[in-house]
């Protein structure tokens, strides 16, 4: 997501969509408990157009698409859908414009971080209702649904998830005489114990580095991404449970010990470095590195000498005081100002119930959010793609959901930065960023009268 231009926006949004749309009462229950129980049709079915947009993805990706929206209108002739695929760096300003000027469309993507400040602004219709009609929701970890509920509202239907794990060099570890860490995706290394080995596999005469914990610095969706699991292994927390303040969290004692130790890696035990030359890890330059579940194809496509299994493997992300690792992708919605919601929520439920689910994830080779749908992967229950589902599913948290998450995300990158590279007073630097995250949500309550 482009954050400036969705901070530049939010004022337009809102203005756009009004208040909150929890306060629309989600779903009529009558209405949306017969649609999902299968009622009786009547006698002649109006002809609908649904609008669905959509961020382009890869070929997979749009293949998958095309043929989840051909069977839908196969099987219900009555209902168009028109997709519109857009790409993804024009898509969020594309969306918050047509909700702005009262003309979204039905059904849209959005990415999980983005969705309470959609939800806020009343652009998206609740489907609390729909859900506990005939979404299967038991389904589904908890844990994955948090990151698509806002104020006690489920606001998207998700369809599939990544994750990200511990890739290291197995011949460097053999080399060194360290053991091998464990496959088991609920036996993780400690931080300890990943930095006992990066010491003993950095190399800075050659260039090599011993881990890479949250893949450099990169914007602000990449530090939501790979740092708040850390900051979460050491028991820390980056905003309340509410969304509304970080005060008491991103200051709390184990929020500052996880910022301690990230920075010493970088500082004081000089194990990573703030640049690496081009994929360090399968060129020999990096031992260890965090790295997403979407490395798997992209490590034996290009790099098909660095073997996995042989050259390098997989171990669970390791923890502090316990195991943790970011959920929430892109999932879909359906906009308030539909006036189609049941056909838009039929739709919707086609593509991430466990059909729809099953045929997206058997093109894509994405993971699945739904236990049914992953059981019927043998592989997902093998090494090394267990690792990640089973993460996912035991350990998985949402990040912060809040409607200032842009704002929010972007202090928290500036804070691992001011830390890391500027060596900064580790509590000053968490009192800026309280500073800046607390006047980002007034701001927006003051927009919002």
């Amino acid at each position: 997501m482009a954050v400036a231009a969705s901070a530049l926006l939010t004022v337009g949004l809102l203005a756009g969509c009004g208040s909150n749309g929890g306060n629309e009462g989600g779903a009529s229950p009558s209405a949306d408990a017969s649609a999902g129980a299968g009622a009786s049709k009547p006698a002649k079915e109006e002809k609908v157009t649904l609008q669905f947009w959509r961020n382009s993805g890869n070929d997979a990706e749009n293949s998958a698409y095309d043929k989840l929206v051909a069977s839908f209108m196969e099987k219900y002739p009555n209902i168009k859908v028109q997709m519109s695929p857009i790409p993804y760096a024009d898509y969020d300003t594309k969306l918050r414009t047509s909700i702005a000027s009262g003309n979204p469309p039905d059904i849209m993507a959005i990415d999980a971080p983005n969705m309470a400040s959609y939800a806020q602004a009343g652009a998206l219709k609740p489907l609390t209702d729909y859900f506990k009609a005939d979404g299967d929701l038991q389904d589904i970890p908890e844990t994955t649904m948090s990151a698509y509920t806002y104020q006690n509202q489920i606001y998207m239907a998700p369809l599939t998830e990544s994750s990200i794990a511990l890739f290291y060099n197995k011949k460097m570890f053999e080399a060194a005489g360290i053991p091998l860490p464990s496959k088991n995706p609920e036996e993780p290394m400690t931080w300890d114990q990943v930095l006992d080995a990066a010491k003993k596999l950095t190399n800075p005469a050659k260039g090599v580095y011993g881990i890479d914990p949250a893949q450099g610095f990169q914007n602000a969706g990449a530090t939501a991404y790979f740092k708040y699991p850390i900051i979460w292994q050491f028991g820390g927390e980056v905003m309340s449970a509410d969304g509304t303040t970080s005060k008491g969290y991103l200051d709390s004692p184990e929020t500052k010990k996880a910022l301690q130790f990230f920075s010493d890696l970088y500082n004081k035990d000089k194990v990573s470095a703030l640049e690496y030359p081009p994929d360090p890890f399968p060129n020999g330059k990096l031992a260890m590195t965090v790295d997403g579940s979407w490395s798997l194809s992209y490590y034996a496509d290009k790099f098909p000498d660095f073997k996995l299994g042989e050259d390098w493997d997989i171990a669970p992300l390791p923890k502090g005081t316990k195991q943790a690792v970011a959920n929430g992708s892109w999932a879909l919605a359906v906009s308030s100002k539909s006036k189609h919601p049941d056909e838009a929520w039929k739709f919707v439920n086609w593509v991430t119930g466990h059909d729809g689910q099953k045929t997206y994830t058997s093109i894509t080779k994405d993971i699945p959010v739904r236990y049914s749908v992953a059981k019927e992967y043998p592989e997902l229950s093998e090494y090394p793609k267990n690792v990640f589902v089973v993460q996912n599913q035991k350990f998985g948290r949402s990040r912060p959901v809040t409607p200032i998450f842009p704002q929010m995300s972007e202090a928290v990158n500036k804070l691992f930065e001011d830390v890391t590279i500027g060596k900064r007073n580790i509590d000053a630097a968490a009192a800026d960023a309280i500073k800046k995250i607390d006047k980002a949500y007034a701001d927006l309550q003051s927009q919002a009268k």
